[in-house]
């Protein structure tokens, strides 16, 4: 791959992954009502969902998707319909579970395999693979080369953009444990998957 290509890359996966979107709010969220360690699963989650996500666009799947739109709509409504009910887990939760026992019985739950799943139904995240695939890997006579050169940059990028707002969430924890503060903060990670899902609604 040529080097203004891979730069190209770069300056793509930066902007789309360090966004703010649905996974990072959540990874944001779920660290600083439960902790870094507990936020992991889904931030672990992200990168071996959208890597599944960027190898079946890869394959002709997005294309199919892209084409069918009734296909597309279920997914997108599918999609909105988990932010909206995310964000209604989050908005009357102001209070950090003190307990593990507590924790998994804590509003807002986010697991592994959910992690992966949301993936196939965030507009943003299939808007990004089939950008990448269309732009970087299909029609191009070294595809292969292209995807094991792309695939695990997007992975990393998804891992670093997740954990990093993960940290945040974890280092704000001390602080939104005061008063009402971690309320308020989850009403905008609420209102943010909100206005998420009228992006997703709109595009």
């Amino acid at each position: 791959m040529p080097l203004h290509e891979f730069t190209a890359l770069l300056v793509l996966a930066s902007a789309m992954s360090f966004s703010p979107g649905p996974n990072t709010t959540l990874s944001t969220a779920l660290a600083a009502n439960h902790g870094l360690r507990r936020s992991l699963r889904f931030v672990l989650a992200v990168p071996c969902g959208w890597g599944l996500l960027l190898l079946l666009c890869a394959a002709g799947i997005g294309a199919m998707v892209a084409a069918a739109p009734a296909l597309r709509w279920l997914m997108q409504g599918l999609g909105i319909a988990y932010l909206l009910w995310l964000a209604f887990k989050l908005w009357g939760s102001g209070r950090l579970p003190p307990t593990q026992a507590q924790a998994h019985s804590a509003p807002l739950q986010v697991g592994f395999w959910q992690g992966v799943a949301l993936q196939f139904v965030n507009i943003k995240a299939w808007l990004l693979a089939l950008t990448i695939v269309a732009g970087w890997v299909a029609g191009k006579p070294d595809a292969l080369l292209r995807l094991a050169v792309v695939l695990p940059v997007m992975l990393c990028y998804a891992l670093a953009s997740n954990l990093l707002y993960a940290c945040l969430g974890a280092l704000l924890r001390g602080w939104l444990a005061q008063g009402r503060r971690l309320l308020w903060f989850n009403r905008g990670m609420a209102a943010l998957l909100v206005a998420t899902a009228v992006w997703m609604l709109r595009a």
